[in-house]
């Protein structure tokens, strides 16, 4: 018996969207990572861009529980004293809240430059609207995998 290995030929991607509201954010960017990867498939090939388009909606009224809206995210200006914060709440209330769920989702994919080819298969909107209805997107409801997946506002 051989170990099957994916060749470009043998992917196919489909277009996945998933509703972000009143979802938990790390729960959110844990099944968007697997399936940017690929790993739901049978045919998963760890070194090969396996994964579906996922589309993701809503991204302002995702959920996150315990005090993780006060928590603070740094960045460097590359000058002297230049270090700048910006609470995660802050960012959701700001002018690019689905940056929030793009950067959970980049850190749950391991690093290289895979991950990040992998990374432009993602589309995240604030919005519940999205231009992509070309595509007919399947939908992923998050919400009914697990009780866990939802949480009331805090």
């Amino acid at each position: 018996m051989k170990t099957f290995t994916a060749t470009p030929a043998d992917i196919e991607k489909k277009w996945i969207v998933v509703d972000a509201e009143g979802v938990v954010l790390g729960r959110l960017a844990s099944i968007v990572a697997a399936r940017l990867r690929g790993k739901h498939k049978p045919t998963f090939t760890p070194h090969m861009d396996m994964g579906d388009n996922v589309i993701v909606i809503n991204a302002e009224k995702v959920q996150l529980t315990g005090k993780k809206r006060q928590k603070p995210h740094y960045w460097h200006t590359g000058h002297p004293g230049g270090i700048k914060s910006r609470t995660t709440e802050e960012i959701l209330e700001g002018a690019h809240p689905e940056r929030v769920v793009m950067q959970a989702v980049k850190r749950m994919l391991p690093g290289g430059p895979l991950s990040r080819q992998q990374m432009t298969n993602l589309r995240v909107y604030a919005g519940a609207e999205h231009p992509h209805d070309a595509q007919s997107p399947e939908s992923l409801d998050v919400k009914a995998m697990n009780k866990k997946n939802t949480r009331e506002a805090y």
